[in-house]
Parts: C-alpha cells; structure tokens; sequence
C-alpha cells in the first residue's frame, strides 16, 4: 500500500514569536535518544502491519531538524527502507533553517538520502527577522541557501512569509525578486497567523503591534501570484507555487487524503482504514513519548474513527486548496455518491457565482478566487 511517512523533530535553537507547532529550545532530552525512540516507534508500528508498506515519501519536519547529526536522519532513512519500504526514488525532505546547517552538514544529511531541502528563510529583511524572533539574519539565509546548492541538494524549498508587522507591500515585492534571484525549485508563501498564545498574539492584544490591513494583505497574496507565476512557477496549493515538475509529493498526500503515518512526539497519523480512516496523534510532551516507546509501547492518543460524512467534508476541505482541486471519479469510487448528490445546493451556488470551476472530472476554485478559499471552504464543512 503506498505511504508517506513523516518524523517530528521537536527541537529549536529559540522559539519564534509566531510558533505554536509543537517545539521547545534548551531541551534536557539528549538528541541521539529521541532518534533512538523514533527508530523503537518505527519498528513496533512496523511489527503491527497487516500489509506490507510502499512509502513514496518520507518528510523530516519540526522544530528544526537540521539540528540532529546526519547519523541520526540516516538512521531514519534506513530505517524507512528496511520496515517502510522506502523506494530508491522516494522523495526525502529533510526542514533546515539558517544558521544550524554548513556545507559539511549539508553534505552529509545529502549523502544520508535526503534529496530535497525545505529551507526557512521566512524573510530577507533583518528587521523582520528579528520581529519575528528567528535565529538567523538574512545573509547567513543566503549562505545555507548557496551551501545547499554547493552540497548537491537540486531540489530546494523556500519557507517566505507575508502580511508582517510593519511590512509593506512594496517590502514584500522586494523579498519575492530577491527570491525569485535565488531560483529555488519551490516557494511556500504564507501570511502570517496570529495564533493564540505565541508572544506575538499577546503584543497584537495589548495593541503593541500593528499589522498591514486586510487590504493590504489580499495585496501581497495576489502580488505573490503574479510574480511567482510571471517567473514560471504553478500554484498548485493555496500558498506552495513550484517549478513544473517539482512539487512536494509529500504534502499532496495530505491534500489528496492518502494515508500516511507519522513518528515521533506530536507526529499525527491517517489511514483510509477502518471503514472512512482513522487518525491518531502521539504525546506532544516528548519525555511522554519516550516513555512510552523506549516500554515497547505504541504512543497513540486521541484516536479518531471518522464517519462517512466527515471523510467527505474533508475530501472538499483538502482538495479545494490545490489547483487541481477535488476529483469527482474518486470522490464517487470512496463514497458510492456523486458529489451533487453530496453537496449539489453548494456546488450550483458557487459554480453560478464563478467561485467554482469544472475542469473535465475535477471542481476548483478559480485561482483568481482562492484568497476567498476560507470562506468557500465552510461550504463543505
């Protein structure tokens, strides 16, 4: 059965102001025994399968794990062969940001496996990322990037962000030709989210922080679209524009709703099985998760048996953020319905109003109306 897999890594060099993924600077936890306890997680799941798997797709995500010795990612990747199959032509991502990662280390995490980079710059302004609370100034962002190309990576991300305090759009027109320079094979621009609990929420609160306005904001989105696509990149997800042909394989499976599994602390986890799928997630606390594992435990909580109708709103919620939007064939094969049998009221509404588009079997939001998907998406929910 083909499979993504994902590991967590939930180490940071320093919590940014924005953050609330499940990370923490200075921990106690040594690095080589959390990769030790994802490795135990990766064999007792592995023990447990009633198939066996074909992973396409194996993604280092965080935190920051550019953090732990390429002995340990190899540890992963070798692993992932050996109990996952892995295929010799999977896609292997590995997260980095500046300022943890050289040509040496870069080097070796390649020779490990990993074959395509997801670098954070998040912005190549330093007041910005000094706003921001990264760790990193934006020339050493420029110095990871010609480090990667240096050390063999032909298959580099980069992490931007817009809507920030402070930032105007023309700064934001500045950052894309800047980026665009550098010709990446991928670009994820994101607004920033305020999400509650991060000291950024808590200066926007106190009213210590004034961000552009929504105006503003649909200003810098559509001006990412436009200059990303001028300079021949696709926009295949909502905020993820890549160059033909280099998509992330891995995170089309999140949208496309195929299985994949995760490893490690916070790491969440869907199958299409039992009956519409079922989703799990492991401790956020990783000294739990490694408790459990290092007892020969799996460290499964919240488990979730979805019914029929959930699966469906999800299929629309995931697949109405990509360009290709939701295939309506596969959309009858999983549920025995056709979509208009499913959502029919919904989908003449926002077809009349040309906020959906038929292409062939596939229903999209046009891309000139996808800074509205977050209104056209609760149709579905």
């Amino acid at each position: 059965m083909p499979t993504a897999l994902y590991i967590h890594i939930p180490f940071c060099l320093k919590k940014c102001a924005y953050c609330d993924f499940v990370s923490a600077a200075g921990s106690t936890i040594p690095y080589d025994e959390y990769a030790a306890g994802v490795v135990r997680e990766m064999e007792l799941r592995s023990e447990l399968l009633l198939h066996p798997l074909a992973a396409t797709t194996l993604y280092l995500g965080g935190g920051t794990p550019s953090l732990l010795p390429p002995a340990a990612i190899s540890r992963f990747i070798t692993t992932a062969r050996s109990r996952y199959g892995l295929s010799p032509d999977a896609e292997v991502t590995m997260e980095a940001n500046p300022g943890t990662v050289t040509f040496k280390t870069l080097s070796a995490f390649h020779d490990a496996g990993v074959n395509r980079l997801s670098l954070g710059i998040q912005s190549l302004d330093d007041r910005l990322l000094n706003l921001l609370g990264r760790a990193h100034t934006a020339a050493q962002a420029e110095e990871a990037y010609a480090a990667a190309r240096a050390a063999g990576f032909d298959n580099i991300g980069l992490d931007l962000m817009h809507s920030l305090p402070g930032q105007t759009v023309l700064e934001w027109e500045e950052s894309l030709a800047l980026v665009v320079a550098l010709a990446p094979e991928h670009i994820s621009a994101y607004g920033l989210t305020l999400e509650d609990g991060t000291p950024l929420h808590r200066q926007w609160e106190e009213g210590r922080l004034m961000l552009p306005d929504d105006e503003e904001g649909a200003l810098m989105f559509e001006l990412t679209t436009e200059r990303l696509t001028a300079a021949g990149y696709e926009q295949y997800e909502i905020s993820n524009f890549a160059l033909p042909g280099r998509r992330s394989r891995h995170n089309q499976t999140y949208w496309k709703r195929e299985p994949y599994l995760g490893f490690g602390a916070a790491a969440h986890s869907f199958l299409n099985a039992p009956s519409f799928g079922r989703r799990w997630q492991s401790p956020n606390d990783p000294a739990e998760y490694l408790r459990r594992v290092t007892g020969g435990e799996l460290p499964e909580m919240e488990s979730i048996i979805l019914t029929r109708r959930e699966a469906m709103a999800e299929c629309f919620f995931l697949g109405l953020r990509t360009s290709d939007g939701v295939d309506t064939k596969r959309f009858h094969d999983c549920f025995g319905e056709s979509v208009e049998q499913s959502y029919g009221a919904e989908i003449r509404r926002l077809l009349s109003q040309g906020l959906l588009e038929r292409h062939g079997r596939h229903l999209a939001i046009p891309a000139s109306r996808l800074i509205l998907s977050n209104q056209l998406l609760v149709h579905f929910v």
